[in-house]
Parts: structure tokens; sequence; C-alpha cells
């Protein structure tokens, strides 16, 4: 049995005892019952992902996956492949985005190389698990092979289980990688059945006409490799990214270790899709973190269940929308740990 078979047969579903444990002592808390809204439901599903109804938060990691895309060369976005590696050692350098808004909320970040077209030197901040030197053209075949797309979700497996002897008790997921819209609309509208023009954004500003190009690709892309929404590694190998793959990776393997995972926007999202997919159980410990912009987000949203913490109108990627949702995952549990009762505050409850 391979490792992402053993995964999926340790995904399990949410501990309700734990859940019940964790409502009651809302309820009991120096509040009216219900009060602190979606906060009071994130600490009962935080406690029946982890089987603790008391669960506490002290080690939190964003993991940000790289690749290149091969359908980039059809001109999709703005900007040149090369800015997947540079913006990669940005984000090793500390000064990206994600950089930022990690540190202002504790948490680490954990990058690898799924496929940059041109390898970096070795990094200690950073897994090397590449796969091939980005995908192939989508416009002209399949992505990858079978083979590669069950590499890339396994290397994100091995990522967060390497991970986990570090500590680890809340993820986040995060993505780099120029041309990874366009391979995620196709996802996304491979799994929903959504129109494509409906699931597919702008990326990083493209022109009305560029724009208009683009669903056109990805319109034919589908056509050609016709992914089965059945299968995600069908899908995933057809018409996906191998960041896609490890980010579906992570979120398998969290969810096998029973650790909440905070998913960011469009491009995670689309991982998510293939995850679900792959193993329907995996979206019981799934938290989205925020609402892409992108168009196709709220049809991921929709498709997969999850309600947003918040709509900022972002479209960075890199795992930013995590690194706000995280914190907000984190107050949760502190008030379920931290906050007294009324028989331990000595208040009187309501009559």
């Amino acid at each position: 049995m391979g490792l992402l078979e053993k995964t999926i047969d340790c995904i399990g579903e949410l501990d309700i005892p734990a859940m019940e444990q964790a409502r009651k002592r809302q309820d009991e808390l120096t509040k009216p019952p219900g009060s602190l809204g979606r906060l009071e439901e994130l600490s009962i599903q935080v406690a029946g992902i982890t089987g603790n109804p008391r669960p506490r938060i002290d080690h939190k990691a964003i993991f940000v996956m790289a690749g290149d895309h091969g359908i980039a060369s059809e001109g999709v976005s703005l900007y040149p492949q090369d800015v997947t590696q540079q913006m990669v050692q940005n984000i090793l350098s500390g000064g990206a985005g994600i950089n930022v808004l990690s540190r202002h909320g504790g948490i680490r970040v954990v990058m690898t190389d799924l496929g940059i077209r041109e390898p970096l030197p070795v990094h200690e901040g950073m897994y090397v698990k590449r796969i091939d030197p980005g995908t192939r053209n989508m416009a002209k075949g399949p992505a990858m092979t079978r083979q590669e797309a069950v590499r890339s979700v396994e290397a994100g497996i091995e990522v967060f289980e390497a991970e986990l002897v570090k500590g680890l008790s809340l993820s986040g997921t995060g993505d780099m990688g120029i041309g990874n819209t366009t391979a995620s609309s196709a996802i996304t509208a491979a799994i929903t059945g959504k129109a494509v023009k409906e699931v597919t954004g702008r990326g990083t500003g493209l022109s009305d006409a560029q724009f208009s190009m683009k669903v056109k690709i990805i319109e034919q892309v589908l056509e050609l490799n016709k992914p089965n929404p059945n299968d995600g590694l069908d899908v995933l190998s057809k018409v996906g990214g191998f960041e896609i793959g490890g980010i579906a990776g992570v979120i398998l393997a969290a969810a096998a270790h029973r650790i909440p995972v905070v998913i960011d926007g469009f491009i995670s999202g689309a991982a998510a899709l293939i995850a679900a997919v792959i193993c329907p159980k995996s979206k019981a410990f799934m938290i989205a973190a925020h609402k892409s912009v992108e168009s196709g987000h709220g049809h991921i949203l929709s498709f997969l269940g999850l309600s947003p913490l918040l709509t900022f109108n972002m479209r960075l990627g890199e795992g930013t929308g995590a690194a706000l949702g995280i914190p907000i995952v984190e107050a949760a549990v502190k008030i379920l740990n931290e906050m007294s009762t009324f028989a331990e505050a000595h208040v009187s409850e309501a009559l």
C-alpha cells in the first residue's frame, strides 16, 4: 500500500462526543449562549477534528507549495515564469506578504519546491520535492502523468509529516506558481460542472481581451483532456499543477493526523477540491480562511460546503488569507479554554 492510500485509510470522522463536550462548555461560559457566533462554532469544530474537548494551539505552520505550469507559454498570465522562482526566493528571504502576516500571527512558513522551472540553490528553509521543471502544456495534452500526480500529492504528505516532529497543532495552505489560476479554473470547472467563464478570474489583472483568450484556452484544455470529475487524481494529472497536488497532500495529511487545516484562496481551494474528491471525509477537517475575489472561489466554497471566515477582496495567494484565518481559529480555541464558566466565576446565570 502506498503513502497516499495509507493516508486516506487514516482519515476518520469528527469526534462527536468531543464536540458535544465543547458545545456544553461553550453554553456554560460567562456569556449568553451563542453570543460569540462563529467563534463558538470554530472551537467546536476544532474539538471534533482533534478529538479533544479542550484543544490547544501551540504550533502553527503554513505550507507554501511552489511549481511552474507549462500552460504559461500560452500567455495566460501577465507575469513571466521567472517570477515563480523570484517570489520563492523572496519568501525564503522573509520579504513576501506571507512572511509579514505569518510573523504577525506567530506562524512558521514551510516552503516546498515541487517543480519550479529553474532549480533554486539549497536553502535550509525549503523542502525540495521536484517532480519535473514545471508541468507540461495542458493545451497540448495532460499536464502530468497519473504517477506524477500521485507523487505530487505524496510529496505534500511527506512534508507535512516531516513538520509534525517540530510540533504542529494548526496548519494552513499556500501556493506560488505563475499560471496556476488557469489550472485552478480548469479544476474547478471540471469538478463543479460550472461553465469555464463562471469560474475563471483575471488572475494577476488581465484585460478583457486577455481574459476572453484565457477562458477559450481553458475550454479547449477541458475538451482535449476530458478530466473525470469523479477521479481527483485524473483531474489533477490532466489539468492541475504539481503545487496543487502538494497542497492536496497537505490537506489529506492534516485530516489523517486530526489537525485542522485552514485553506487559503483560489489555488488552495482547487487543491481542496482534489482532496475532497480523493477522500470526501477530508472536507470536515477544512476551515476556509477567506473568500477570494477570484470568481471561481465562491463556487469552490459552495461545492465543499465551507463558509469563509473573512471576505477581504484578496487574491494574492501565498497563504496570506490562511495567515489571517489561523489567528481567528486560535482565538476561538482560547475562548473555549480560557474563558470562565458561570460556576467558575461565581456569576449568576440567566433566570
